[in-house]
């Protein structure tokens, strides 16, 4: 295991690393926000809709320049926030039920676009749903006399653009979050902030797909907030909390993957679903161990508490 460690390149394997953790910390800012609002699906479903806007793109354009298809996917995504909306209000069904039928229809207009698209170009399907983060230092561009990957710009963008954002709307995304009704009395248009975090997410979303995927990217819009969100009841925390942990699964992932396969002899595997695995895995411990929601704390709490009265008594 220390052996695939060794051969760590400070070139490749460095800028993968980086990459990995601007994609996370860019994804967990809203994420954060779609965990409150008990809406984690709605990034599963952007993730997943976002297909077919990618496809269309490449048919209209004819071309496979990320221009085009970034534009493409996040006209779908947003398109998939909207037909959500109209599904739940016209169809008068719960929001869970409008973003499944939304998203599945889209996922798959998507998958038959692109592989019929796969016909006539080279466009593979498994990048697209799964990311090459591992080939992301090869595609560089120069700044500043240095050569740096273009998905590291580009991620380092959409990172400080949802900085930006959220800083701008703090207080109007935190009353919208917390009580929408709350919000609108106090001249906060709730709708408003609902759509531009929707749209917000799209655009994060597809931004990352060159890394992990669009399958992989949901793991990193909801698992580090979900643990943040277990280990504080403050929103700053949260915030600053879901950045740390997504920065270190993306350093966890990338080192799980050089290592892992080798101790156990097999070959290399995906940097990106490793680094999704990490962030289940500081999931898994912060509901364990969280200080207040953890299932251990709880009962560590529980059996202190018995303590007490038994002592009283």
């Amino acid at each position: 295991m220390w052996h695939a460690l060794a051969g760590w390149d400070a070139y490749l394997d460095g800028w993968i690393v980086v990459v990995g953790m601007l994609c996370a910390m860019a994804c967990a800012l809203p994420g954060c926000f779609l965990v409150l609002r008990r809406m984690s699906m709605m990034g599963d479903a952007i993730s997943h809709a976002v297909l077919p806007g990618l496809a269309v793109a490449f048919i209209v354009s004819g071309k496979l320049t990320s221009a085009p298809m970034f534009i493409g996917a996040v006209v779908a995504g947003v398109l998939t926030a909207l037909f959500t909306e109209w599904v739940r209000g016209y169809g008068k069904v719960d929001e869970g039920a409008s973003m499944g039928v939304v998203f599945t229809g889209l996922f798959a207009l998507g998958l038959v676009f692109i592989a019929q698209a796969a016909d006539q170009v080279h466009l593979d399907a498994n990048c697209v749903l799964y990311g090459a983060i591992e080939f992301t230092p090869l595609d560089t561009v120069s700044l500043a006399g240095q050569a740096v990957p273009r998905v590291a710009l580009t991620l380092a963008s959409i990172l400080l653009l949802n900085l930006v954002f959220v800083v701008l709307f703090y207080k109007e995304l935190k009353i919208s979050s917390f009580d929408p009704a709350l919000a609108t009395t106090m001249g906060v248009n709730a709708r408003a902030m609902h759509y531009l975090l929707m749209t917000l997410t799209a655009v994060t979303a597809v931004a990352s797909f060159e890394a992990v995927g669009s399958i992989l990217v949901v793991a990193l819009l909801i698992a580090p907030p979900a643990a943040a969100y277990l280990l504080t009841d403050r929103l700053p925390v949260m915030l600053g909390l879901s950045l740390v942990i997504g920065a270190s699964a993306a350093v966890l992932g990338h080192a799980g993957a050089l290592a892992l396969p080798a101790a156990f002899g097999y070959g290399s595997t995906s940097t990106a679903g490793m680094i999704a695995v990490a962030a289940g895995v500081l999931l898994i411990l912060a509901a364990l161990f969280g200080p207040r929601h953890g299932v251990i704390s709880s009962i560590v709490h529980r059996r202190r508490t018995r303590s007490s009265v038994n002592a009283g008594s």
